[in-house]
């Protein structure tokens, strides 16, 4: 499928057609997390290369296939590494990310991660460096973030600050957490859509954790959420076309088709296709490739350009969510599975959200990386209550699907950490600003406290 030639719209539109899954027990549920990588005695970042006898971001990768995992290279460099349906990749500043492999629950997902963050602590202890779980890097400027070997990441960086002043931190100083889920058909992807839109700045509020810049209180919640407003408004944003009749996989494929493109990637290798038009490729007019015409690889490669709060692939991504401390990082499909995967907590939430605007969304959008749980929903109230509300969905389809772990226990208990949140009004964001101006009494004991 991949290597066919795109001639006509219909085949983009049937490509994402065929993410549909009318079998509800083929649905299943892909998490990813990234974190810092810093060295221990200095909590300075890792190099590409060790220098002075300190390892680098590669003996990082190489220590994984060490352990069994396959390693992946580009241009002769180790750039990741695969095992069992998961891999671990790097981000553009050496964020390590693990994106895991599609399960049938949040039990199998949470001891995927706790696996992962098991082998990651023994490399840790073995190479002296620590992993720290946060939506911004807390004390480096963005002079002093390495930037890793990956071509594609050379493109975006000699693009970003044409779109935007942000986007160099994106790439360099932000890690998330996020969670994939399935569709049944058009009309499902749809309503799933606009309910995960309407309520990912109620995620973003929940998993709010960047609150320091440069070893410094920045004055947000989610500084890593407010810098997506200043990246690239081709491709950011929460999609005002999606609450709009007419939404569905055309609409989609119409929206990807006008978003500018990065790269194209022939041979191996990355080649400039910044600022040009997918339409034009499928004329055989892009310049970087004069008389070509795309393949289904190079449309994949393309949607992984687009970064709004939810993005549509032939799976939904939920996005908006802060890197953050280990129960955090179960707690998001949680929350995400729990209102999607049931059908009656699914109409609860679609019932919740169905008189709220596009502008409601973007308004709610646009005061939560400073508010937080402060924020207020469209009908007045704050975000702590709405979020009881919709913990209490998530609650309910989660005790719905009775999806039980060895021990007995529903999924229920995944949710814990954001109830407490609820309970308490105090995110992980609210909780290091409170210990920087106590006992912390500044920047440096985040290291120790909150890695992995």
């Amino acid at each position: 499928m991949s290597s066919a030639i795109i001639e006509s719209k219909a085949q983009l539109v049937t490509y994402m057609e065929q993410g549909s899954k009318p079998d509800r027990s083929s649905w299943r549920i892909g998490s990813e997390h990234e974190k810092f990588v810093f060295h221990r005695d200095t909590k300075a970042p890792l190099e590409w290369e060790g220098q002075n006898g300190l390892p680098g971001i590669k003996d990082v990768l190489q220590a994984f296939v060490d352990n069994g995992w396959e390693a992946v290279e580009e241009g002769g460099k180790l750039i990741a590494a695969k095992k069992n349906g998961a891999s671990v990749t790097l981000e553009p500043g050496g964020q390590f990310e693990l994106s895991g492999a599609p399960l049938e629950n949040i039990h199998q997902t949470c001891d995927e991660t706790s696996s992962h963050l098991r082998c990651t602590r023994e490399i840790g202890e073995r190479l002296n460096i620590g992993f720290l779980g946060l939506g911004f890097h807390p004390t480096l400027k963005r002079e002093e973030v390495p930037v890793m070997p990956k071509a594609r990441y050379d493109i975006m960086r000699n693009y970003m600050p044409k779109k935007g002043s942000l986007g160099l931190d994106m790439m360099l100083r932000t890690c998330t957490v996020q969670v994939n889920l399935d569709f049944a058909d058009e009309a499902d992807m749809v309503e799933k859509f606009r309910i995960s839109l309407a309520l990912q700045p109620l995620a973003t509020a929940l998993f709010a954790n960047s609150p320091l810049t440069e070893g410094r209180p920045n004055g947000f919640k989610s500084y890593r959420s407010h810098i997506w407003t200043d990246t690239d408004p081709d491709r950011c944003g929460t999609l005002p076309f999606v609450f709009e009749s007419g939404m569905g996989f055309e609409r989609w494929v119409d929206h990807v088709l006008d978003v500018p493109m990065y790269f194209v990637r022939r041979d191996g290798k990355y080649i400039d296709a910044s600022g040009q038009s997918f339409r034009a490729f499928m004329k055989g007019e892009l310049p970087a490739l004069p008389g070509e015409l795309p393949t289904m690889a190079d449309w994949e490669d393309h949607m992984t350009t687009l970064f709004p709060e939810v993005r549509l692939k032939t799976f939904l991504e939920m996005r908006g969510a802060d890197g953050g401390p280990w129960n955090r990082l179960c707690a998001l499909p949680a929350l995400w599975v729990g209102l999607l995967y049931d059908t009656e907590a699914q109409d609860a939430a679609a019932d919740l959200v169905k008189r709220w605007s596009a502008d409601d969304v973007a308004k709610m959008r646009d005061d939560v990386p400073r508010r937080g749980l402060e924020t207020q929903d469209p009908k007045g109230g704050c975000f702590r209550d709405l979020g009881e509300e919709v913990l209490k969905i998530a609650d309910l389809g989660l005790r719905k699907r009775a999806r039980l772990s060895s021990s007995g226990d529903t999924e229920q208990g995944f949710l814990n950490s954001l109830w407490e949140s609820i309970e308490t009004g105090m995110t992980p964001a609210d909780q290091i600003l409170h210990k920087y101006h106590g006992t912390w009494g500044g920047v440096d004991p985040i290291f120790d406290q909150l890695s992995y």
